[in-house]
């Protein structure tokens, strides 16, 4: 009996990495979450083209200022040491920075998960 919850066990652990990971190289629609707004994302989506460690966010649509096609955001993906949160790194520094995300001055967060990008 203990085998098998052990069993069990490992693989929801197993399960809820997957989740975690970064996607493989290609082109995604993400919904954009607002932090004002508690991320609802009001209709505004974004491409998300990843290549290697690379990223770039484009604007798809929606009511976001700026027009459809410009970068909204690129760098690096990393994980942010202090929350564990995919974020969008400039420099190696990013990843220990202060604050990330939403209205923060830090670097942007991207939710694999749940294919969002969060603005403010």
């Amino acid at each position: 009996m203990k085998h098998i919850l052990g069993i069990l066990f490992l693989c929801i652990i197993c399960t809820g990495n997957i989740y975690a990971q970064k996607p493989q190289n290609g082109t995604y629609v993400y919904h954009v979450a607002f932090s004002e707004w508690h991320g609802k994302s009001l209709g505004a989506t974004v491409l998300v083209k990843i290549k290697g460690d690379s990223i770039y966010v484009i604007h798809n649509g929606g009511n976001l200022s700026g027009k459809v096609g410009e970068m909204i955001d690129c760098g690096v993906i990393m994980k942010h040491r202090k929350t564990g949160k995919w974020i969008i790194g400039h420099n190696a520094a990013d990843k220990g920075s202060q604050g990330v995300g939403g209205c923060s001055d830090g670097p942007s967060v991207i939710d694999f998960h749940h294919k969002k990008f969060w603005l403010c």
